[in-house]
Order: C-alpha cells, then structure tokens, then sequence
C-alpha cells in the first residue's frame, strides 16, 4: 500500500513537471488517500497486537 502510494506521488510530481495538471492532481489524490488507508491499517495492527499482548514493534 505504501508502495502503491508512492508510485501515484512520483507519478504526480512528473505530470506536474510536464504539465499535465489534471493528471498530476488526480495522481496526487489517489496518493494521498492510499497514504491515508496505509496510516489506518497500521494503527489497527498496532492496536490488535498490543490487545493480544504481542510486541507492536
């Protein structure tokens, strides 16, 4: 996920830089959110292990 959320900000950043600003803030959305669904996933499996009592790191 983290991956995916890169590859769109590269892509934004090279639409940007080439002038294709509508692709470039559509690829800066679909970043943004992916990063956003990453972050709260992360959260949840930190959350689940400390409730079983594993190690969150």
């Amino acid at each position: 996920m983290l991956g995916w959320s890169l590859a769109f900000a590269v892509l934004a950043i090279v639409a940007g830089f080439l002038g294709f600003i509508g692709l470039a803030g559509l690829a800066a959305t679909v970043a943004k959110v992916l990063f956003v669904v990453f972050l709260a996933l992360l959260i949840a499996s930190f959350v689940m292990r400390a409730v079983r009592g594993q190690s969150v790191l």
